[in-house]
């Protein structure tokens, strides 16, 4: 991965209060990177959706997560590679909640995964300290795939006075 891209943004006046403002997506960058957890949302083979928490980190322009590969997102990521994490507050009038839209592809570079290992501890603690071997994390839990998540569509929801959406596209996207 390279650098943040910058993408498209604009707020979308449809849902947004008159006085708001779209969100600089430096700031919402930023917000990615100090979120603690996060909800992947992918698909099952036979089409049903799977939701699931998990902690990420936002690393050179991705976000970043690790899973099993006999757990449920692992299999759903090996037939579809199509996925959404969120992240946010629970309040309603308070905060901006983040939708990142994109699609998860392995990381394997065990260069680039000790990098993210090193990212994981300094977010989250030592506890999250995991080794490098054959192309993937390991720790206490085993093995561990990695995948990145490069934003393509990402939407961001400021709740309170003034709420509003605002809306990043990155290369193109639709």
């Amino acid at each position: 991965m390279s650098g943040m891209r910058e993408p498209a943004t604009r707020l979308d006046g449809r849902f947004s209060s008159p006085s708001a403002a779209a969100t600089a997506w430096s700031d919402a960058a930023e917000r990615l990177e100090r979120a603690e957890v996060f909800w992947l949302s992918t698909v099952r083979a036979d089409g049903r959706p799977h939701v699931t928490p998990l902690i990420a980190v936002w690393h050179d322009g991705a976000l970043y997560f690790c899973t099993g590969p006999a757990e449920q997102k692992a299999r759903n990521l090996a037939v579809n590679p199509h996925c959404v994490l969120t992240t946010g507050t629970s309040a309603l009038d308070a905060g901006e909640d983040l939708v990142v839209e994109g699609e998860a592809v392995e990381v394997t570079d065990e260069e680039r995964l000790r990098a993210l290992a090193e990212t994981y501890v300094v977010k989250y603690g030592e506890e999250w300290r995991f080794d490098v071997r054959d192309g993937a994390f390991t720790g206490q839990g085993g093995r561990a795939l990695v995948f990145a998540v490069a934003p393509v569509r990402a939407f961001g929801f400021a709740k309170g006075e003034p709420f509003g959406q605002t809306r990043w596209r990155f290369d193109g996207a639709g």
